[in-house]
C-alpha cells in the first residue's frame, strides 16, 4: 500500500534535517578554514561549485520529477 506524504515525511524528517545539517556544518568547516589561511584570496573548487549546484536543484519546484537522479547525474562528471 502506498504512503501518504505525510507518512513518508513522518518517517523521513529527521534523517533529512540531520543531513541537512551536516551539509552546513561542513561548508562552515571549509569557510572557517579558508578564512585561516594565509593570503586568502576567493577560494574556488569545482567541487564545491558543484555541492552548489546540488542545493539549487533542492530548491526547485516539487512538481519537477527526478531530483535524485538529476543529482547523481551531476555528481558522476566529478568520478
Amino acid at each position: 500500500m502506498m504512503q501518504t506524504a505525510l507518512q513518508v515525511l513522518d518517517r523521513e524528517y529527521l534523517e533529512a534535517r540531520c543531513a541537512l545539517v551536516e551539509l552546513a556544518a561542513t561548508l562552515d568547516r571549509i569557510d572557517r578554514a579558508h578564512d585561516h589561511e594565509e593570503g586568502a584570496d576567493a577560494f574556488q573548487d569545482s567541487r564545491l561549485e558543484l555541492l552548489s549546484e546540488a542545493i539549487s536543484l533542492l530548491k526547485e519546484e516539487s512538481h519537477l520529477p527526478n531530483r535524485s537522479e538529476r543529482m547523481l547525474l551531476l555528481f558522476s562528471d566529478l568520478d
